[in-house]
């Protein structure tokens, strides 16, 4: 792909960081988001189609003759987007549904993993509320309450009170019919994201996630309040590791049959004493992780997912930097229970304060002429540096000039390769 014309399908912040990235790539002439937001409308052309508009995307890339489509929400990919495009000849980065199904079916995963020797939590799959008693006295506690279907980041429960796991252990069966609950894990967690298709993978650099909303890791899981890479927990051995049982038996697993997987694994580890075990899978690149990680890739953004797209990213070099990146979510007021949309948000500079910082726009969108807050995360600073703390010094630098009435973020992001040895466990969230 030459000077082609690139489709990002979503409107969060990854999407926009997607198209930062892209906008610098030699390789791209023409940027298309859809939907979008007020970040990606500066840097190409947003449409008014839902990512979940799976015949509407479809369309929209057929008009503007795509020559790649990068998906970056699960649920256009578990409803086969990426197929329906590849039948007409589109190049598509994103796995087909069967491949997706490895995030639409927490079950599934856990059938996988089983069946290739994947370390990963005992787990049970219950449908019958009258056996969840038992389940629970045999699962735990602490218990780890999973829903089995797409959940927006936000279907997990991780709890020491009983009443509290029967909640929400009743409340998935019934929104669902099933309900996954696993024994604890005890460790670290970080995140890989390994890019995958049938002739090679790549494992871009190992992040760390803060899913509580509050310092302290407190308050109510979130989609994501922050993230740093690399992330010092995963060390050469652990990553080696995480190679040899985790992630080159999956590469020949998903490489198998006519449509082999081209896209993002999302890796979800959690280590303790240096052995990696898997949380969850997820099918796509992750948020806020794409934000610290595709600053830190020195080749050319667009190749690379071209040639992920094309099944030859054994043919290409893929360069990353020795930065380190951080980024801090503004979030909205209310969230994540009932954030409050529609507030004027200021002090914004473009996407590049200076070389330190950028911002990645989430929740967000143009009205009279203003940018306002669309949803729960609304935006994040991401800081870039030689260090962990010069890349927080510029992303709190950044986020610090940023007006948002009832806005709030944490003030500890990396706070855990900071200020502690990284020999003791840290319990899973």
């Amino acid at each position: 792909m030459r000077e082609g014309t690139v489709l990002i399908v979503g409107g969060g912040g990854r999407e926009h960081a997607l198209a930062i990235g892209l906008s610098d790539s030699e390789s791209v002439s023409q940027i298309h988001v859809a939907p979008g937001n007020a970040g990606t409308s500066v840097i190409g052309t947003n449409h008014p189609i839902s990512a979940s508009d799976v015949p509407g995307i479809t369309r929209l890339a057929v008009e503007i003759e795509a020559d790649l489509v990068i998906i970056g929400p699960e649920a256009p990919l578990v409803a086969g987007l990426a197929d329906d495009l590849r039948t007409l000849g589109i190049s598509c980065f994103g796995p087909g549904a069967n491949g997706a199904l490895i995030e639409g079916s927490k079950q599934h995963a856990k059938e996988i993993m089983r069946e290739l020797g994947i370390p990963t939590a005992d787990s049970v799959m219950l449908r019958d509320i009258d056996r969840m008693t038992g389940v629970l006295d045999s699962m735990g506690p602490p218990w780890v309450i999973k829903r089995d279907g797409l959940a927006a980041g936000k279907g997990v429960t991780v709890t020491s009170d009983i009443e509290k796991a029967q909640h929400a252990a009743t409340s998935a069966i019934n929104k669902d019919g099933s309900v996954l609950i696993e024994s604890f894990l005890e460790g670290e967690e970080a995140s890989l994201l390994v890019l995958i298709d049938e002739s090679d993978f790549a494992i871009l650099p190992a992040s760390q996630d803060h899913k509580r909303l509050s310092d302290g890791d407190s308050g109510p899981n979130t989609g994501g309040m922050g993230a740093y890479a690399p992330a010092p927990v995963a060390e050469i051995s652990v990553i080696e590791r995480a190679i040899s049982t985790i992630i080159a038996p999956m590469h020949e697993y998903l490489s198998r049959g006519e449509s082999p997987y081209r896209g993002c694994l999302y890796v979800g580890l959690m280590i303790r004493d240096g052995h990696p075990s898997v949380v969850e899978f997820n099918a796509r690149l992750g948020d806020p992780e794409t934000q610290v990680t595709v600053p830190l890739i020195e080749s050319d953004l667009g190749l690379l997912l071209f040639s992920v797209a094309q099944g030859k990213l054994g043919e290409f070099n893929l360069e990353i930097s020795d930065n380190h990146a951080a980024t801090v979510v503004l979030a909205s007021e209310g969230y994540p229970q009932n954030p409050v949309k529609g507030r004027e948000i200021s002090g914004l500079a473009g996407s590049r304060f200076d070389k330190r910082a950028i911002i990645h726009h989430a929740g967000t969108k143009i009205s009279s002429g203003k940018v306002v807050s669309s949803g729960g995360r609304v935006l994040s600073a991401t800081g870039i540096g030689e260090s962990l703390s010069e890349a927080l010094e510029g992303a709190y630098g950044a986020i610090s000039k940023i007006d948002l009435k009832g806005g709030h973020f944490r003030r500890d992001i990396g706070s855990r390769a900071l200020d502690r040895p990284l020999s003791g466990p840290k319990t899973e969230e």
